[in-house]
């Protein structure tokens, strides 16, 4: 899988995107990630990115011309399956969304600041739209960073044990089960007893009926998607 990043702040994605999963997701050739910086893009001294909105109002608005030049020129590489824009205003990302775009072989992931970007570039650019949830941030970079990792987890060869995604909490609307490990007893606080029996048919019982409890307490309205 590729994922070509487009970003007015390349220096945010130091670190999320050079540790723990994606780093091993990179090195073994599950997934390549490149970024593609704006400034790079622009024609004038002071490569300049945004500007002031037309009809006033605060903020700072991305211009269009290096976004299109920078897209374009990527689209003339490769044929890309989504061009995604992360922002508030756009669908609810969930782990379905995440499952459907770790089975893409190109993406590009647009990601805002300041104020947004200039709509001409979500009518003539932008097929997917995404928001990580109710909320605003300084910059689309670190929701960006959130998507990529939530799909490259899912990438064969990312996690050791390639069954261990498949039971994440979402993956099938459904919350975790508690989990545990050594020591059993800590503190009085003891290890249910049926984790320590080896019986792997009583196990899964118990954790599927653990996830269903607390998907009930905590997101009952997870269980709605499932019944």
């Amino acid at each position: 899988m590729r994922i070509d990043i487009v970003t007015g702040l390349p220096e945010i994605f130091k670190g999320p995107l050079d540790e723990s999963m994606i780093k091993r997701a990179q090195e073994n050739g599950s997934v390549t990630l490149s970024i593609h910086t704006l400034r790079d893009y622009t024609h004038d001294r002071h490569k300049t990115i945004d500007d002031t909105p037309y009809g006033g109002g605060a903020g700072m608005v991305l211009k269009p011309e290096p976004i299109f030049e920078c897209i374009e020129s990527l689209k003339r590489k490769r044929r890309y399956d989504e061009i995604i824009f992360v922002t508030p205003d756009g669908e609810q990302y969930t782990q379905t969304i995440a499952t459907q775009l770790s089975l893409k072989e190109n993406i590009i992931i647009l990601c805002g600041h300041y104020k947004g970007i200039d709509e001409r570039v979500r009518e003539a650019l932008v097929t997917k739209e995404l928001s990580i949830g109710d909320y605003v941030l300084t910059s689309g970079e670190l929701a960006a960073a959130v998507i990529i990792d939530s799909v490259v987890r899912l990438l064969p060869g990312t996690l050791h044990d390639s069954t261990s995604a498949m039971s994440d909490s979402f993956q099938d609307n459904l919350l975790g089960a508690p989990e545990y490990t050594r020591p059993p007893v800590y503190r009085s606080m003891k290890v249910p007893d049926v984790l320590l029996t080896g019986n792997h048919k009583a196990i899964d019982a118990w954790r599927q009926e653990q996830r269903m409890k607390r998907t009930a307490e905590r997101r009952p309205d997870l269980l709605k998607k499932i019944t």
